[in-house]
């Protein structure tokens, strides 16, 4: 594991800024440009205003949506609706949830930390291809603000017993923040002293990076812009929330492919519905569901059988879609029933559904020297941008 230590970090002060569920959000890259817009009307403190401004998308215009952030931050600083913390310290973060795309009640908690940034392939595990463009707008907005706005989600393997047992003691007491969130997921954030040895609890086990592949490569990027001017500092760290799966139940849910163009496959077998597909498609037996256009506002649902070592998206791609849909030809949803109306509503030829898998897939696929293709995981929930910032100026 990556060496991890405590943080000074930049909080809401609720009764300068207002109640803390109207300034916090999701990832900037799960929130579509309409719902960008909601959460700037919750609040103008909302962090949204930040990750996501309005402006100029060029980081050299005067007017961009970058220099806007970082005024912002500046002046929200200034006017106490941000406070740094008096000392560093960890956080213990717990997301709990009744219902929703899991289809299981379940609980996360984890540890909030300073994360020793390292290149990939280290004690750091990447699993899922990055692009361009989301890298250059991080970017920019990280050398404009010099603050990480939300952590990156990392998992390790565990079984850590003492990091089990203080999250237990923590969590039993008043949290900082507590808030419930759109899609009802409860989220509790604590302040801990920093004399605790999490390093050394953390020490035996790399981190798989869940979410965050972006940001990750993007602080790399900002690290080695600094040390070229500045040399070591606190650019060498990154906000990342650290879960141990070895204790807890980690859910793993996929990004359906909905094929915009080109050519479909043969079915290997036919489904009745919706439902029928999302239930047959499996990860252990590497099968996968399809929806194709059958006319006007008509579409058949069927399966594909693809046995191979999950997760069965990777094998998806090498088999069907990198041959048939090449290049922008895909677009990525989480919504089984988004990627049925895109192919009923003409938008496309085909849509494939695919199922749940696991952390522990994901690690044996890298073991393999596997790397699965963009938007392959979509690891539920998500810690939330806003609970507390890092500054790395």
């Amino acid at each position: 594991m990556p060496r991890v230590a405590p943080f000074v970090g930049l909080r809401y002060d609720p009764t300068v800024a207002g109640p803390i569920a109207q300034l916090t959000a999701p990832p900037y890259d799960v929130i579509s440009e309409p719902h960008r817009d909601d959460f700037h009307a919750a609040s103008p403190y909302n962090v949204a205003h930040l990750d996501l401004a309005t402006g100029s998308a060029d980081p050299d215009h005067e007017e961009s949506r970058y220099a806007r952030a970082a005024q912002l931050l500046t002046d929200w600083e200034r006017s106490g609706v941000l406070k740094a913390d008096d000392a560093p310290g960890y956080d213990v973060y717990e997301i709990s949830w009744s219902d929703g795309p899991t289809g299981f009640a379940g609980r996360i908690r984890g540890l909030l930390v300073a994360l020793e940034l390292e290149p990939w392939g280290g004690g750091v595990i990447p699993h899922e291809e990055t692009m361009p463009g989301p890298i250059e707008d991080r970017l920019a907005l990280l050398r404009a603000t010099g603050t990480h706005l939300s952590p990156i989600y990392g998992t390790v393997a565990g079984p850590s017993g003492p990091l089990a047992d203080l999250l237990e003691r923590t969590c039993a007491a008043d949290p900082l923040f507590d808030l419930v969130d759109e899609e009802h997921v409860r989220h509790r954030l604590w302040r801990i002293a920093a004399h605790e040895p999490i390093a050394d609890w953390l020490e035996p086990f790399d981190l798989l990076i869940a979410d965050g592949h972006h940001r990750y490569t993007t602080a790399l990027a900002y690290r080695r812009e600094r040390h070229a001017v500045d040399g070591p500092g606190p650019w060498d760290r990154i906000l990342t929330l650290v879960v141990d799966t070895g204790t807890q139940r980690v859910p793993v849910l996929p990004y359906h492919r909905v094929q915009l163009a080109g050519t479909t496959p043969a079915l290997d077998e036919p489904a009745r519905d919706l439902a029928d597909v999302v239930a047959r498609a499996d990860d252990a037996t590497g099968r996968v569901g399809v929806i194709e256009r059958a006319g006007i506002d008509a579409v058949t649902f069927g399966v594909v059988d693809l046995p191979g070592p999950p997760p069965v998206v990777r094998t998806l791609h090498e088999r069907i879609l990198d041959r048939v849909a090449p290049g922008e030809a895909l677009r990525f949803t989480h919504s089984a029933a988004d990627a049925e109306r895109a192919v009923r509503d003409g938008e496309a030829v085909a849509a494939y559904v695919l199922p749940p898998t696991t952390p522990e897939n994901v690690l044996a696929a890298i073991a393999r020297g596997d790397r699965l293709p963009r938007k392959s995981t979509f690891f539920w929930p998500k810690p939330r941008t806003g609970l507390v910032l890092m500054p790395v100026r």
